[in-house]
């Protein structure tokens, strides 16, 4: 049954209020009852107001499916919005196969996502941003009485998927010369390609390979996999997948979805698949699981490159630090990979009695190993993580107190991420 018009327009109007009201009671249960910005806020947030102001805003920000940013985080050239269904589809997987549900991404000033969070309101499955692009009346009227400002407010929400200016590439852009002729010496017979990033396929993929690895559903394969009983999902492994992390330490400043994914972009491995999988053996015979760790290749690399780095004396600045942070947290990541490996043996191995590893490690590699709450294996973990890295530096890096306490609240952070995520199982 449609609802008629004028109590459609009332539904949009209460959608907008409701958006506005618990953004302002947000704000507001941050100030104390005094305090002169409450007033402001109260002002700001009058929805004459505020939309008016998000209007003008909305010039900040583009919606993207495929954005140049990731490409090189200085290149100035475009980015482009394109509904999946309106590329032509190919064999090949690419972002026509995502079809009509995909996640648009946004590019632009970060301060004006509200704008954008406003536009992705929905009304009987309709977005507020698809309901602009239509130039849909009851919106209009529900922005603002006088048809002037709805029009041109809509015009201006409307423009959150057009380009901004013309078409251009630049310097830092990729760009490559495709041949479309049969003459590889005829200067003419080739386009100029400019390759952007794929932000909205890049999602999808990262969203499938997050409920792939860590979503409850295939916890449970697994799990029944190990006890050798059927399931009805199957088991989706990724060997050798690396992560590229995009923005550093500020992925918004790159997009939105990079932003939600923390930097992650996930890069599948490309090479024709050589099923030689190291051996894997419980960690018997020591008093500590990383000295068995700090034999792997990629560990010593890591800890090598690091070494070499702090002692080169690199300027004490920002950048400095990000540098040395990045480089522990692939040591992290690393342990996260030897973690997962040492997991996939049979529950119980740490019962052997050549197993002298203490509690809180039995209970980080075998989650049947030892009783430990999920608090004390953490600490246990990072602070044992903090005094092996002092270790591997100390010579003839001058390491003490304040380096522990740096690598301990790192792995710290890390490792609760990993738990919020299920990337370990107690």
């Amino acid at each position: 049954m449609s609802t008629h018009p004028s109590g459609r327009q009332a539904e949009l109007r209460s959608v907008i209020a409701d958006f506005l009201s618990e953004r302002l009671n947000a704000k507001l249960e941050k100030l104390a009852e005094d305090d002169p910005k409450r007033s402001e806020l109260l002002t700001q947030f009058v929805s004459t107001a505020w939309l008016e102001d998000a209007a003008r805003r909305v010039g900040q920000i583009q919606a993207v499916t495929h954005s140049l940013k990731p490409i090189h985080p200085d290149a100035k050239g475009s980015s482009l919005f394109r509904e999946p269904l309106s590329l032509a589809p190919i064999p090949e997987v690419g972002s026509h196969a995502l079809g009509g549900a995909f996640d648009a991404d946004v590019v632009g000033n970060a301060a004006a996502l509200d704008v954008y969070k406003f536009l992705k309101l929905e009304h009987q499955g309709r977005s507020f941003l698809s309901l602009a692009v239509e130039g849909d009346a009851d919106l209009g009227a529900a922005l603002s009485p006088d048809p002037a400002v709805a029009q041109a407010q809509m015009q201006a929400f409307a423009g959150l998927a057009e380009p901004r200016g013309k078409f251009s590439s630049h310097t830092q852009a990729k760009q490559i010369y495709w041949p479309v002729g049969s003459d590889p010496h005829d200067d003419a017979g080739y386009h100029l390609l400019a390759p952007l990033y794929p932000t909205s396929l890049v999602h999808r993929v990262y969203q499938t390979l997050q409920d792939d690895r860590f979503g409850e559903g295939a916890k449970a394969a697994r799990e029944a996999r190990k006890a050798a009983e059927w399931h009805d999902r199957p088991v989706h492994e990724y060997p050798h997948l690396a992560i590229q992390k995009l923005g550093g330490t500020k992925p918004q400043n790159i997009s939105q979805l990079n932003s939600e994914r923390r930097g992650d972009n996930c890069l599948l491995a490309s090479l024709p698949p050589v099923w030689q999988s190291p051996t894997i053996k419980p960690v018997l015979c020591v008093a500590s699981l990383f000295e068995v760790f700090r034999w792997r290749r990629e560990v010593r690399t890591l800890a090598a490159h690091l070494r070499r780095y702090l002692e080169s004396d690199p300027a004490r600045n920002k950048e400095t630090r990000e540098r040395r942070d990045e480089l522990v947290e692939s040591l992290l990541d690393e342990l996260m990979q030897f973690t997962a490996e040492v997991q996939t043996l049979a529950v119980g191995w740490s019962a052997d009695a050549k197993c002298d590893l203490p509690r809180h490690q039995v209970a980080w590699l075998d989650p049947e190993g030892a009783d430990a709450s999920t608090t004390d294996m953490i600490d246990g973990m990072a602070s044992d993580f903090a005094n092996w890295l002092n270790g591997q530096l100390r010579d003839p890096l001058p390491m003490g107190d304040a380096e522990y306490l740096h690598w301990r609240k790192q792995a710290r952070e890390l490792f609760k991420e990993a738990e919020r995520e299920g990337l370990y199982e107690q």
